[in-house]
C-alpha cells in the first residue's frame, strides 16, 4: 500500500505506533547499556532519577486560597465577640434579684469594665458576665461621661476577645455599626457623623453603657444614653484607662 493513498486517521495511528516501538527500542537499548556500563556510570545515572524524584516530591503543594468570609459571617462573628463582653453592673447592698442598675462592656485585655456615668452607679459593685459568674468591682477611673470598674488582681475573669479600641479618626462615615441591645436583641446602624461630641450613629436606643462594634467586633464606642444612636467614642475610653488618677467619680 502506498503511503500517500493513507487516511488522515490511519497517518495518525500509524504515527503513534511507531512512537510507541521506539520508546520501546530506546528503552530496550538503554537498560542493555547501563547493565554493561561501568559501575560508576550506573550509579551516576541512578543518582540523577533519585534527586529528580526528591526534587518533585518537595516540590509545594498549590495554595489553596480559603474563601473570604461572608458579610453574614463578619455580622454574625462581630456579634457573638460583643455578645461575649456584656456585662451587668449591681449594686451589693441592692442584691442581684433587682434588675441591673446599669449596663457595661468588659475589656479582657484592661481587666476592666466600662459603662455611660450616672448618678445611680455605685463605688462598690457586683458585676455579672454572660457565663453568669459574678465578680466584685471598684470604680477605677471616671469622668462625666464615663466610668470604669476595675477588678481585683486575685479575681477570675471569664476568657473573652479583647476588642481593638478604634480611634475616631478612622471610622468612615456610611461604616457599619453593631450593637446588643439591653433587651438582648442584636441591632445594626451606620456611622452617620464623627464629631467633637462622639460618633453619630443610626442605631436605636441600644441602652446607656451598651458598646456598638464594627464588622471586626472591634469598639467603637459606649452610648451615651442622651441620645439615641450618639456613643462616646474609643478614644475616651482609652484615655480613661490611661488615666493616672479619677477625674470625676459619679455622684450618689
Amino acid at each position: 500500500m502506498n503511503i500517500e493513498e493513507l487516511s488522515k486517521s490511519q497517518l495518525i495511528l500509524l504515527t503513534i505506533l511507531v512512537n510507541f516501538v521506539t520508546s520501546v527500542a530506546t528503552g530496550i537499548l538503554t537498560v542493555s547499556l547501563l547493565d554493561q556500563a561501568p559501575p560508576f556510570v550506573t550509579q551516576t545515572v541512578n543518582r540523577v532519577v533519585e534527586h529528580t524524584i526528591e526534587t518533585v516530591a518537595a516540590a509545594p503543594a498549590a495554595a489553596i486560597t480559603a474563601p473570604a468570609p461572608s458579610d453574614q459571617d463578619l455580622v454574625t462573628n462581630a456579634l457573638a465577640a460583643s455578645s461575649a463582653r456584656f456585662a451587668l453592673i449591681y449594686d451589693p447592698k441592692i442584691g442581684t434579684s433587682t434588675p441591673a442598675i446599669a449596663i457595661g462592656t468588659y475589656l479582657p485585655k484592661a481587666r476592666a469594665v466600662v459603662t455611660a456615668t450616672q448618678s445611680a452607679l455605685p463605688q462598690e459593685a457586683l458585676v455579672e458576665f454572660p457565663d453568669g459568674s459574678f465578680v466584685p468591682a471598684s470604680v477605677s477611673h471616671a469622668d462625666q461621661s464615663l466610668t470604669i470598674y476595675g477588678f481585683a488582681d486575685s479575681a477570675t475573669l471569664p476568657k473573652a476577645v479583647s476588642p481593638v479600641l478604634v480611634a475616631a479618626k478612622d471610622l468612615k462615615l456610611g461604616e457599619t455599626a453593631l450593637a446588643i441591645t439591653t433587651d438582648g436583641a442584636a441591632t445594626t446602624g451606620i456611622i452617620s457623623r464623627v464629631a467633637d461630641d462622639g460618633v453619630h450613629t443610626t442605631l436605636p436606643n441600644i441602652g446607656s453603657g451598651s458598646s456598638a462594634v464594627d464588622l471586626l467586633g472591634n469598639l467603637i464606642g459606649i452610648a451615651a444614653g442622651v441620645t439615641p444612636g450618639l456613643l462616646v467614642s474609643a478614644d475616651q475610653v482609652r484615655v480613661l484607662l490611661s488615666a493616672t488618677t479619677t477625674a470625676a467619680t459619679p455622684s450618689h
